[in-house]
């Protein structure tokens, strides 16, 4: 099932019928261990927060429509907005 000459799309359609997997986690899978470049994750937390910080849609369907120009580079797009998350500190408060 995991290889690297999986297809993505293959591995989420897999994962997914798992009980307890979902779209987020198969599409984590798909970016991280294959490789896949373009894998958005909008539903995570952390993405949507960095989109907000940079100034960009943060929900769910503004940012998914903003991240259609992105293709075919998604997954380096999340990564960005990973990285732009807004630092915290011990308390969990914004710095």
């Amino acid at each position: 099932m995991l290889d690297p000459g999986c297809d993505p799309a293959d591995l989420r359609a897999t994962l997914c019928a798992l009980p307890g997997v979902g779209p987020w986690t198969a599409g984590y899978l798909a970016m991280r261990l294959l490789g896949d470049p373009d894998e958005l994750l909008a539903t995570d937390l952390g993405v949507r927060r960095g989109a907000a910080a940079l100034g960009l849609p943060s929900d769910l369907a503004g940012l998914t429509a903003r991240a259609t120009g992105w293709a075919p580079w998604r997954s380096y797009a999340a990564t960005h907005l990973w990285r732009a998350l807004p630092a915290t500190t011990s308390n969990g408060r914004t710095s």
